[in-house]
């Protein structure tokens, strides 16, 4: 009770501001359409908790890549996987910074980001400039997404922008980007092309090979959709990426507290990075009531780390399905399918998904009812000269939904879901060291079995002409949680765990001139059993999972042109990200960040300012004692100019 106290009054603030009446509307707090799910709803009506963001939000923030802006705006963990900043850990709902991105399904205009292995969705590849609306979707998604959906999915939907655009920045430790973008619509075809360059400098010391911590992206990509009649739609793109960064290791506790910029006497890690992506794709309006789209995707990547190890994957990847709407009903229908294959020099490996899925949508009256039912079947191959392992595993997910509405500005909503998380390819190989803890490769792991989770959602959702509130509390039971047992070196499931919080996300416009927002959530993670652990961690909390965690956000319309913004992110302490014995002596530090920012307009052109890490404040993710990687540890400042034209 103690702990959901702390709710109360944070809630009663925020839902006593609905009370304040107002003669207008306010467009930017208006209903808005979800489409992460597949059947698109507005969100005051959705069956399931949903998070929002929308491009005006970005612009906004000044947040220099969506890393950066997901960390700092939305409900979502993000952190530096083990330093590098081009590949960072998503977590929500309680996973762990280990494995939380696992968890979570994350698509770019249909497209799944999800690797085969336990490397975390690229972000990096995705430009802000381009983001049209992202869509975070909490304990749902699992019919819609399948494998790795159980925390939800985040949705993210790309703009058709008309005429172009620039932005061009530059800040402290080296930091510049360039982004250009231009799109062409009319009646017959709509073509948008984007290019990206971003870098920095660093923020360490340089280690004892002379090598910084400096990074460097690329981005470019080409849309085009073409209407060659009424009711038909085809589609085409192509996107690449070139990524090269260098990151630092860790550092001991009264290192990183006497000064976390230093490299401890320790080389660092480099890593390139090729992304290639090519889709097609078609709609077809047949009648009033029926719709066909088919998409098909096809990415390549490379990856190679400053050791030698190189890493060459090819997915090729199929969306097809069905859309019926007759009066108040909507019937979706689908099949997806995956093939996914990672080659290094001593080894093939491949995981195969094929799923069907239905999902469905009733109106009666206020009454909205939804209901989903998925299949799917995970097929894995490794091949090592003489030696091939395969293995398989059907799997089911489902989700049902309710929205009442009680009045033009209440709804209800109730959300009970199954999903799943097939094993990556990583998790069948273990660790191997040598006697001085040098890494010497992998060897068998076994197969381990597949995650299931059922979670239950209930929540509110209440608009006023002022003031936007969502509000959910959720409670989820899990089987055969995946992790990597750092005591044994191995990957292995948790028996039985469970998870339960609250979060609460708000937008209130206090006038004109001044608005306020804030994304709060609480958050428990429980293991309850944990046989291979031999009772250790029986009982203890999931390491990695912070309980409290809040972004609050004030943006002051100073004149008709100009407008200051301050945000804070904060995330309270929490257990090292391998201390599930909860019996490491150093914990995680709790994340603390004020950003404030300045944007003014002149016409068409608009230029910002942004100091991020104002109080200069260190941060860092803790594996384990003395384990420490530097995170925002630094002030930073960065300045720009935007144009449309």
């Amino acid at each position: 009770m103690k702990k959901i106290s702390l709710l109360l009054p944070l809630s009663s603030i925020f839902i006593a501001a609905t009370a304040h009446s107002a003669s207008t509307e306010n467009s930017e707090l208006a209903p808005v359409v979800v489409t992460g799910n597949r059947i698109a709803q507005p969100d005051m009506l959705a069956t399931y908790a949903a998070e929002i963001h929308h491009a005006d939000d970005i612009t906004r923030s000044g947040a220099i890549d969506l890393y950066d802006y997901l960390n700092r705006y939305s409900s979502v963990t993000v952190l530096p996987s083990y330093g590098n900043p081009f590949a960072q850990l998503l977590d929500m709902r309680g996973y762990g910074v280990g494995s939380g991105h696992q968890n979570i399904v994350v698509t770019v205009n249909g497209r799944r980001l999800n690797n085969v292995d336990t490397a975390p969705q690229l972000l990096s590849s995705v430009p802000l400039l381009s983001i049209e609306r992202i869509e975070i979707i909490k304990g749902s998604g699992s019919v819609a997404q399948g494998d790795g959906a159980m925390a939800g999915i985040i949705n993210i939907v790309t703009k058709d922008q008309t005429g172009g655009a620039l932005n061009i920045a530059a800040g402290s430790h080296g930091y510049s980007s360039t982004s250009v973008s231009a799109g062409i619509t009319e009646e017959q075809f709509t073509l948008q092309l984007l290019a990206e360059n971003g870098r920095s400098d660093g923020f360490r010391d340089q280690d004892i090979n002379g090598e910084k911590d400096d990074s460097d992206s690329n981005n470019v990509a080409a849309d085009l959709k073409l209407f060659p009649m009424s009711g038909v739609e085809i589609r085409a793109g192509k996107e690449r990426s070139w990524l090269d960064t260098t990151y630092g290791d860790t550092l001991t506790l009264p290192q990183f507290n006497n000064n976390p910029e230093q490299n401890a006497g320790k080389t660092y890690t480099g890593q390139t990075f090729t992304v290639d992506v090519s889709r097609v794709g078609t709609s077809l309006q047949i009648n009033d009531n029926l719709r066909l789209n088919a998409d098909y995707f096809i990415e390549k990547k490379d990856s190679e780390y400053s050791g030698g190890w190189l890493s060459e994957y090819d997915y090729r990847s199929g969306d097809y399905s069905i859309a019926w709407q007759q009066n108040n009903l909507q019937v979706l229908t689908g099949v997806q399918l995956f093939d996914g294959e990672r080659s290094s020099a001593t080894d093939t490996t491949t995981k195969e998904n094929s799923a069907a899925y239905i999902q469905a949508e009733y109106r009666l009256q206020d009454t909205r009812i939804s209901a989903g039912w998925r299949r799917e079947k995970a097929d894995y191959q490794y091949r090592s000269g003489v030696t091939l392992l395969q293995d398989n595993h059907y799997l089911t997910a489902w989700d049902l939904g309710i929205n009442q509405k009680i009045s033009a500005q209440l709804t209800v909503f109730a959300n009970l879901n199954q999903g799943f998380q097939a094993p990556d390819i990583d998790r069948f190989f273990t660790q191997l060291y040598d006697s001085s803890w040098n890494f010497i490769g992998t060897g068998f792991n076994g197969f381990i079995k597949p995650a299931e989770s059922r979670t239950v959602n209930l929540g509110l959702n209440h608009l006023h002409s002022r003031n936007k509130l969502k509000a959910v509390i959720f409670y989820t039971d899990l089987t055969d949680e995946i992790y990597y047992n750092p005591q044994t070196f191995s990957n292995t499931n948790i028996d039985e765990s469970h998870k339960y919080g609250a979060e609460l996300q708000n937008q209130y416009q206090a006038s004109e001139q001044l608005a306020v927002r804030l994304n709060y959530s609480w958050t428990r993670a429980i293991i309850d059993r944990e046989d291979s652990g031999t009772g250790a961690f029986n009982g203890k909390d999931l390491p990695g999972v912070s309980e409290h965690s809040a972004t609050l956000g004030v943006n002051y319309q100073a004149s008709e042109r100009g407008s200051f913004s301050i945000n804070q992110t904060w995330r309270s302490k929490a257990l090292a990200a391998e201390d599930f014995a909860n019996n490491f002596k150093q914990k995680q530090k709790a994340f603390n960040s004020t950003d404030i920012s300045y944007q003014h307009q002149f016409g068409k052109l608009s230029a910002y300012v942004q100091v991020q890490n104002l109080f200069d404040l260190s941060n860092g993710l803790w594996i384990r004692d003395d384990a420490i990687y530097p995170v925002n540890f630094t002030r930073t400042w960065y300045a720009g100019i935007r144009a449309e034209f």
